[in-house]
């Protein structure tokens, strides 16, 4: 299959999947985010972090040291979608969350692809959309960032200073 096709689907599923929900695309990126320390600092020693978990485990899917570490990303993510549907009410806040979703496509994506099987990862690795996605990494990065803190500032409570009834 066409790499570019398997990036766009692994890029904007979240996008959609996050709007048709009504997610929250700020938690689910700080998710993501989670994901990749667990990935950092586990996914070394994924193999005992899976017997710790389960020794059966490795006997039902024979876990690879990539597949572990995709889980080890993955699943913060999924828990957050699960936990956070129809979480975000409002088309004003609706059209807002599109941008955390882009964030949450583009960085799962960039997060995601060097995890792949080897056939998958090679072909998209070796893409001229991949080369100009690698370069806008950074950018990708830091305003997913900054609009999902953004985002999320924006959503606090808002403290009532209205009329107190008594006592």
């Amino acid at each position: 299959m066409n790499p570019a096709i398997i990036l766009a689907a692994i890029i904007l599923s979240p996008v959609v999947i996050l709007m048709l929900l009504r997610i929250n695309a700020s938690l689910v990126f700080l998710s993501l985010c989670l994901g990749n320390i667990l990935v950092e600092f586990v996914g070394p020693n994924s193999n005992n972090f899976v017997n710790l978990l389960s020794p059966q485990i490795q006997q039902i899917i024979n876990p690879t040291h990539n597949n572990v570490r995709l889980a080890l990303l993955l699943t913060p993510v999924l828990l957050t979608t699960i936990f956070m549907i129809r979480t975000v009410n409002g088309k004003g806040k609706m059209i807002l969350n599109l941008l955390p979703a882009a964030g949450v496509g583009l960085l799962g994506a960039l997060l995601v692809v060097p995890l792949l099987p080897g056939g998958v990862r090679y072909d998209i690795l070796n893409s001229d959309i991949w080369y100009q996605i690698k370069q806008a990494q950074t950018v990708i990065v830091g305003s997913s960032a900054l609009v999902c803190l953004l985002v999320l500032w924006m959503q606090r409570p808002k403290t009532g200073h209205g009329k107190h009834k008594k006592h």
